[in-house]
């Protein structure tokens, strides 16, 4: 099993080569993280833990929501899903949900 991604790798992805984003990176994959865990369902944090899908999904989440944060506030306002609708994370995330809207 793999493990969430931690702040050095969304800066890679970002190409930040200064610490002085360090505070907003780490905000911002907490969030990411966040958003797979709502994503995949019922999470439980004793016994749940991610594969590299999820760890991946969770730095692609990262990056989306540094990339297009108007998508992202959005997001968080609950207006859209514009940022989870994205074909990468959503292939990501493929056979990992543990919850479905219906029912």
């Amino acid at each position: 099993m793999a493990d969430w991604p931690v702040a050095e790798e969304l800066k890679q992805v970002l190409d930040i080569t200064s610490e002085d984003w360090e505070e907003t990176v780490t905000r911002v994959l907490a969030s990411a993280i966040a958003r797979v865990k709502l994503d995949v369902g019922t999470w439980d944090e004793a016994t749940d833990v991610p594969d590299d899908a999820l760890s991946q999904a969770a730095l692609r989440m990262g990056e989306l929501m540094s990339l297009r944060p108007e998508a992202a506030a959005a997001l968080r306002r609950g207006d859209n899903n514009r940022l989870a609708e994205d074909p990468t994370y959503q292939r990501l995330l493929f056979g990992h949900r543990q919850r479905f809207g219906i029912g």
